[in-house]
């Protein structure tokens, strides 16, 4: 299935259907990077990425000993990625702000998935620009953090509580990235075709627990009858 046809099928799947895919196929995160929420636009319950990721790898600005980029990584994102920033954990600055998302979107990127903050939440909403990120922040990276690699993978390890016992989320460039109002989820080239298929087998059977259960007959019996549990 070529990158175009696997796109326009898997973004017809919300995160949540990919999730219980993904479960099926015994990924025990099923995709998902917990606390991940959606801050531009603010209402749009229609919206979904789903695009290849181009991984940014962030680094404290202490750091002196990890690599340096030569040019700015939202110059080199490709038209059609999403952006997907791994910011060291618990950081309390904002990796991403305003004249980052005029900048990408210039460049035909979908959005900005970020496991850290962002700033100018104005500006994002404004330019009508998806942002997901675990929160905002008035202060920008400098001197906090910096960039230290594009296109590399990354793991997103789970943050808070209950972080022990979640595992951690590898995410390597060209990985399908879906994101929608519930949530981020990705989904590895390796898994996509079984990810459509087991998708689209979920989605009928839910289906047809929802026609049973509006019909009154209870949300035991429909499972049993149709998810056999």
């Amino acid at each position: 299935m070529s990158g175009i046809t696997t796109a326009s099928v898997l973004s017809t799947f919300s995160t949540c259907e990919i999730s219980d895919a993904l479960i099926k196929l015994k990924v025990a995160h099923g995709g998902y990077i917990p606390d991940i929420h959606m801050i531009s636009p603010t209402t749009s319950s229609d919206l979904r990425i789903c695009s290849p990721a181009y991984t940014v790898k962030m680094v404290p600005g202490s750091d002196t000993s990890s690599p340096k980029l030569t040019e700015h990584f939202v110059d080199t994102a490709p038209a059609g990625s999403v952006v997907v920033i791994d910011a060291p954990p618990e950081t309390k600055n904002a990796v991403w702000g305003g004249l980052m998302t005029a900048g990408v979107q210039a460049r035909g990127a979908t959005g900005v998935i970020i496991s850290g903050r962002c700033r100018d939440l104005a500006e994002h909403r404004a330019l009508g620009f998806p942002v997901f990120s675990r929160g905002h922040s008035t202060l920008g990276q400098s001197p906090f953090t910096r960039p230290s690699a594009v296109n590399v993978p990354v793991t997103i390890l789970p943050q808070g509580l209950g972080a022990d016992s979640f595992p951690p989320v590898t995410i390597h460039p060209g990985d399908w990235m879906v994101a929608d109002e519930d949530g981020v989820v990705c989904v590895p080239r390796s898994l996509e075709s079984q990810v459509i298929e087991l998708a689209t087998k979920g989605r009928a059977i839910d289906a047809l627990c929802m026609d049973d259960i509006k019909a009154g007959k209870g949300v035991q019996r429909s499972f049993k009858l149709h998810r056999g549990k």
